[in-house]
């Protein structure tokens, strides 16, 4: 792969997206018509009754799966203005022992619309292929192995999807005032990669850049927006950044953003890589940290239920 010169150049592209900023945009290959779909669907899902949604309620007990209201979610201890759906890559009880436990359960797929559960796993399907490759790019322009980020780190990779809604300013909180309308408070991800499919018309993922600038990721059709998470930065020994972003939401219009979170093992002892370790001066940054941990300290604290 490393000797290819189409792979050299995007492998260079990548390295300086992943060391300068932390975002880039990724054409994806997935069918245009699947992408529009998933967002269709999560649209109409959202428009119904709000009895209607409350069928499918997160609970601690459903594995901190399934739909929450607008401001259940919190960034930092503010209430974000968005609903979701949370999905995650089931568990089978007793699979990782004590670790494990918060998050075992299955999937709480919505009924109505109908066909909701097969798009979203085919969807999800392929955008684990496509981390998957993309991963093994960003393992070469670490100057590692293509598999870096498989076997013991990430060979039975973890993945969420979050499914968001965003309302429009004037139906938020009653109040045309959009700085006081966070759809969701500036974070940074948990995992390695993040896939955004956000819909195209309306412009409110902002990213802080290394000026401490916030800079809109307007969405570009064909790409996915993609940022890097707490445990490639740990991995990397912060040669790759995870990125501060947020979400405020301008528009009168109602967005949805399809995020797909690709993560390591859900076991996975989680520590700078030593190809990375030498490239960065030769000191740890880093602690190890345990990747289910770190995922179950940030779903505990996260939702007021």
């Amino acid at each position: 792969m490393a000797q290819d010169p189409g792979v050299c150049e995007v492998v260079k592209q990548l390295d300086q997206a992943c060391r300068e900023a932390g975002f880039f945009y990724k054409g994806h290959g997935i069918p245009e018509t699947l992408v529009k779909e998933v967002r269709n669907i999560t649209h109409k899902f959202f428009d119904l009754p709000y009895e209607e949604k409350l069928k499918i309620k997160m609970t601690a007990a459903a594995g901190y799966r399934g739909y929450q209201r607008v401001g259940e979610n919190i960034t930092k201890g503010v209430p974000d203005m968005h609903e979701a759906i949370d999905c995650y890559k089931e568990l089978k009880q007793g699979m990782y022992g004590a670790l494990g436990k918060p998050m075992e359960g299955c999937n709480q797929w919505p009924h109505n619309p109908p066909n909701f559960k097969e798009l979203m796993e085919s969807y999800i399907s392929l955008c684990t292929d496509l981390s998957r490759k993309i991963m093994r790019g960003i393992a070469l322009a670490l100057g590692g192995l293509p598999d870096e980020f498989e076997g013991e780190r990430g060979g039975d990779a973890f993945w969420v999807m979050r499914l968001i809604g965003y309302p429009g300013v004037s139906t938020a909180n009653g109040k045309c005032t959009p700085e006081n309308d966070i759809g969701c408070g500036a974070h940074t991800d948990y995992g390695l990669l993040t896939l955004v499919n956000q819909d195209e018309d309306i412009t409110a993922l902002q990213v802080r850049n290394l000026s401490g600038e916030w800079i809109s990721a307007p969405p570009i059709p064909g790409t996915f927006v993609c940022n890097i998470g707490d445990m490639l930065k740990i991995l990397s020994n912060g040669l790759c950044e995870s990125t501060l972003h947020r979400v405020i939401n301008n528009s009168l219009t109602y967005r949805v953003c399809v995020a797909f979170f690709y993560e390591p093992n859900y076991d996975a002892a989680v520590e700078p890589l030593e190809v990375c370790v030498r490239r960065s001066g030769g000191t740890r940054r880093f602690e190890k940290a345990v990747y289910g941990e770190h995922l179950v300290s940030k779903v505990q604290t996260n939702f007021v239920m």
